[in-house]
């Protein structure tokens, strides 16, 4: 038990060791998170939407002003993961985004292709044994990727990064990198799945860096079975985020950057290999871009098919 209790330290401390990051949502790039990954055992598939929105510029006391805008972001994400062998998983990340900015009653629109993620983990634990007699299952992953930049970015948007965080893009214009930690721990129907990762940024052609992002969430789950053919799998627990700010030809964007903390309720339900959930989520504590950006409460919904 004393092995267990450190693994599930080391994958919460070792990603906060003094560092900041992020571009906390918008960009295409959003954040990681991913909810508790439906089981599988080669191949799975599907498709993610998810909703955030925010207000940025706001003025001393949360009061509105002529620049204050809602910004919305909806993407579609396909989503595809493969085991090979017995040791290795490959997942992939397609998102598709319809980005909304509303200021003074007039709406502009950016739809269109994000950044595609293709990451690789290798399983370093998987293991199953009894515990006061009770199975104990445990399942931890490491890995890295690459964010590729196919989504579109507009340098001329960025030219008012002072009075706007530079968040309403479908990409970022560069290629950036991450290092990711996935453990799940379950004794009989009672779960931990604990998510982890920190996302390298580079500098853009545009001479624009986004702030590097650390993202870490933790989440209980209980697993009720009906009939012995659907699983259902209410969750709760909370995630964390936080940001650099960003790097303006090697100026630093006061208005970027920040810490951020939710906490999320969910929903995930399979039956044979179709698997379906949601997942709600409500700030608890923010501090974004100095005080200009307060982000809302966002949602999460998921198809995939395992085979």
């Amino acid at each position: 038990m004393k092995k267990i209790l450190l693994i599930i330290l080391m994958v919460m401390i070792i990603p906060f060791k003094k560092t900041q990051a992020c571009d906390i949502c918008g960009c295409g790039v959003g954040s990681y998170y991913i909810g508790i990954l439906p089981e599988f055992s080669r191949k799975i598939m599907g498709l993610r939407y998810r909703y955030s929105s925010l207000r940025t510029h706001i003025g001393a006391g949360g009061a509105q002003t002529y620049l204050t805008s809602d910004e919305a972001y909806r993407t579609v994400e396909w989503w595809g993961g493969w085991n090979i062998g017995k040791k290795f998983r490959v997942m992939a990340t397609i998102p598709y985004s319809f980005n909304e900015r509303t200021n003074q009653g007039i709406t502009k629109e950016k739809n269109g292709l994000g950044d595609i993620n293709v990451s690789g983990f290798y399983q370093v634990i998987n293991s199953k044994k009894m515990f006061k007699k009770n199975l104990l299952v445990q399942s931890l992953f490491i890995g890295g990727g690459i964010k590729i930049p196919t989504g579109k970015y507009n340098p001329a948007d960025k030219e008012n990064a002072d009075q706007n965080a530079n968040l309403f893009q479908l990409g970022t214009a560069s290629v950036d990198y991450n290092i990711n930690v996935m453990y799940d721990i379950r004794l009989k129907d009672i779960g931990l799945n604990i998510n982890a990762s920190y996302k390298m940024n580079t500098t853009n052609k545009y001479d624009y860096n986004y702030g590097n992002k650390l993202s870490a969430n933790a989440q209980l789950y209980y697993k009720y079975r009906i009939n012995k053919k659907i699983l259902l799998a209410p969750n709760a627990g909370v995630l964390y985020e936080n940001a650099a700010k960003d790097i303006d030809r090697k100026f630093k964007v006061d208005i970027s950057g920040g810490k951020l903390c939710f906490g999320s309720l969910g929903l995930e339900t399979s039956f044979k290999k179709i698997s379906i959930g949601a997942n709600w989520q409500v700030p608890l504590s923010q501090n974004l871009a100095n005080g200009f950006v307060k982000a809302n409460n966002k949602t999460m919904l998921h198809l995939s098919f395992s085979f």
